[in-house]
């Protein structure tokens, strides 16, 4: 792959997975994204929210979870935009309140372009809370950057495990696969980013980009 694409894929990632622009200095609260009118409640619906309630970890985690689960269903472009981004703010919120300042602090290292720092404050979050899936996503971005395709694989599938429906993930993963030339893998990532969101731009336009180079161009 030439030398120049390589140089243009990073800068892409930190749109696609960092959102650094658009969500990294915001602040989010659980119940802030608004509730949609037509939502039929789970069964259990109380118990569920009292325990929420006790447990604030459980109460991001459904948040989130149901958010991913409006992005699957919406059919409107505009909608889904504003739900990916409730999305990314509830994954900058950890439950943690240490995690989330070394992350914040982190993030503004980042943007800043101190790499070491970043990565410092990233490694002390995941030495606090392992199983939390955007400070994995968040270091990928660091190692992928500095050329480090293995490491960033390695954190991209530790926020998979952690959150599987981490679309960010998947992109992240497809664009290392491509930046390696192996375009097969790299779709597959990308239509697993579009089988949780199917209108992530950045998903559908790299399918549409990888689709005549893997199964062909139709006759």
């Amino acid at each position: 792959m030439a030398r120049s694409r390589l140089r243009l894929v990073p800068l892409a990632l930190l749109a696609s997975l960092a959102m650094l622009g658009a969500c990294g200095n915001k602040s989010f609260a659980p119940g802030t994204a608004k509730k949609d009118p037509a939502a039929v409640e789970k069964p259990g619906g109380t118990q569920t929210a009292e325990a929420d309630a006790k447990d604030p970890n459980a109460a991001l985690k459904n948040l989130s979870q149901d958010l991913l689960d409006k992005l699957k269903t919406t059919t409107s472009d505009e909608e889904a935009t504003n739900i990916e981004q409730q999305v990314w703010d509830s994954w900058l919120v950890s439950g943690s309140a240490t995690v989330d300042i070394l992350m914040k602090r982190g993030l503004e290292y980042q943007k800043d372009d101190d790499v070491e720092a970043a990565r410092d404050l990233f490694d002390r979050a995941i030495a606090i809370k392992p199983d939390y899936a955007e400070v994995w996503n968040r270091r990928a971005v660091l190692f992928f950057n500095d050329g480090k395709y293995d490491e960033a694989i390695k954190d991209l599938e530790s926020a998979l495990t952690y959150e599987p429906r981490h679309f960010g993930a998947w992109v992240g993963i497809g664009m290392i696969f491509e930046s390696i030339d192996r375009p097969e893998a790299a779709l597959k990532a990308y239509r697993k980013a579009l089988a949780i969101d199917p209108h992530l731009e950045s998903a559908k336009q790299a399918e549409k980009r990888l689709i005549p180079l893997v199964e062909g161009r139709p006759l």
